[in-house]
């Protein structure tokens, strides 16, 4: 019997970390099978021992390891990594080099929650019908989803972005951050010098 399909989610933001990890349990998948990480070098470090079978993450262009070398990296451990890509800038170079690496979708930040569940649900079918040999996605992936009541559609990729290293301020001082962590359904930010995790919501970047 195959183990489950496993998801490493790799974004800045934390509505994205967050309405990926409630789409994928909503569809049947298990909290501990949905690792969420705010840097690329975090989830190279956490990816290479979790070796997630898909891939959501951030281009991360000006960041020293991107989001395409870390799809590279993490690919060592996992030949058969799936991917997807998110970012605020799409030009047709970078529609090639997704295409290139074979990606299920580049959907351009800020987008909404039905943008990226519709992106994401379709991905999971064609992983489904296409891949055999790949862990099957459990309960609910196929099915139609029952309608809600209509109500506008938040934005998604429009929160502060907060990386370790940063400067922000906090109760009117300024800090710098440390570790960014995600954890139970929510961001969390650890300051230098502080031994508390401060929710993410309570801090703006410098």
């Amino acid at each position: 019997m195959s183990d489950p399909l496993k998801f490493l989610v790799a974004d800045p933001l934390a509505g994205v970390q967050t309405f990926v990890r409630q789409l994928l349990q909503s569809r049947g998948f298990a909290v501990d099978n949905v690792l969420c990480c705010a840097d690329t070098e975090t989830a190279l470090a956490q990816g290479l021992i979790f070796k997630p079978h898909f891939l959501i993450t951030d281009w991360f262009a000006k960041a020293p390891l991107t989001g395409l070398q870390l799809y590279q990296r993490l690919r060592d451990a996992r030949p058969a990594l799936h991917l997807s890509l998110l970012s605020f800038e799409v030009t047709p170079e970078h529609e090639l080099q997704a295409r290139a690496l074979g990606a299920h979708f580049l959907l351009q930040k800020p987008f909404t929650a039905d943008q990226l569940k519709a992106q994401m649900m379709q991905a999971l079918q064609t992983v489904a019908k296409n891949a055999p040999g790949l862990p099957s996605p459990t309960r609910g992936v196929m099915h139609t989803p029952r309608p809600a009541a209509p109500r506008p559609p938040p934005v998604i990729g429009a929160l502060p972005v907060i990386k370790p290293g940063d400067k922000v301020r906090f109760n009117g001082a300024v800090h710098v951050a440390q570790y960014v962590v995600h954890r139970s359904g929510e961001t969390v930010v650890q300051l230098q010098g502080q031994g508390g995790l401060i929710p993410l919501g309570r801090l703006a970047p410098v």
